[in-house]
């Protein structure tokens, strides 16, 4: 069995995969078309115009049902691991509304562009890395919380080091951001798509988008830790027949038939 067939690993990697997938294929294909500079562009500028946006926003959307698809099973995990530890349980409650929040913003930030939407589109962010952040946050406390009956040093300490990565990177984004949006070099800053280095903030401008792929990157290796974990999770799904037929009638009795409509021990 390769490690993709084990449980429900193929969630989170799914999730990395296809949503770098979405940089990458936007990426290319707004350099490809003149659209962007191919030195460190916003990745919202890699979906700002036609054809790439469609791209970057069908592939978003669909990346933001594979993050809540897994958010919400590693909630169910740490719940069943935690079955009486009503402060783990408080925690792992709050873990999963910010995670949710997140993907909520990722699926805005996919459909309303920066340059026709720019207030909506910041909105999204904000709740997409802001919100993520304190998830990533919230998942390290209880990784600390179950070790080391339940989790290993090792996961913690990685998760760690990956939140105080995507710390550094988000401080560093905001600063130079504010600096950069703070009206000193233009009011055009917000709808720019091309840069030269002759530009004023032209540096202020790669450090922003160089923190925001580094925040980016942070993202992608927590979900990636969570792989050896959802491996230990398998999924059974089956079906309860409450009549013999399918018309609208009374329902006629089963003596406790139940028909598995899918059952794998992953």
């Amino acid at each position: 069995m390769w490690w993709f067939q084990q449980g429900l690993c193929f969630l989170p990697s799914a999730l990395v995969i296809w949503t770098a997938a979405a940089f990458i294929f936007s990426y290319i294909t707004a350099i490809t078309l003149h659209h962007v500079d191919p030195a460190l562009p916003y990745i919202s500028d890699t979906g700002t115009l036609p054809p790439e946006k469609c791209l970057f926003g069908a592939m978003l959307n669909i990346a933001a049902v594979l993050c809540i698809a897994t958010i919400y099973v590693r909630y169910k995990q740490v719940h069943a691991l935690n079955p009486e530890e009503n402060r783990i349980i408080r925690i792992n409650k709050a873990g999963l509304a910010l995670g949710l929040l997140s993907c909520f913003g990722l699926s805005i930030v996919a459909n309303f562009q920066k340059t026709e939407f720019f207030a909506v589109h910041i909105c999204g962010a904000v709740l997409t890395f802001g919100m993520g952040s304190l998830y990533m946050l919230v998942q390290t406390i209880l990784s600390y919380q179950m070790q080391p009956k339940i989790h290993g040093k090792q996961v913690f300490w990685i998760r760690l080091l990956l939140v105080i990565w995507c710390g550094v990177s988000a401080f560093t984004m905001l600063t130079s951001s504010s600096f950069l949006h703070s009206g000193s070099f233009g009011k055009d800053v917000d709808q720019k798509l091309h840069w030269n280095p002759e530009d004023k903030g032209y540096v202020l401008h790669m450090i922003t988008t160089a923190a925001e792929w580094s925040m980016s990157f942070s993202f992608f290796g927590f979900f990636l830790t969570y792989i050896r974990d959802f491996q230990k999770i398998s999924l059974r799904v089956e079906a309860n027949l409450h009549g013999l037929t399918l018309y609208d009638t009374a329902p006629c009795p089963v003596n406790n038939e139940r028909t598995r409509l899918l059952s794998r021990d992953l």
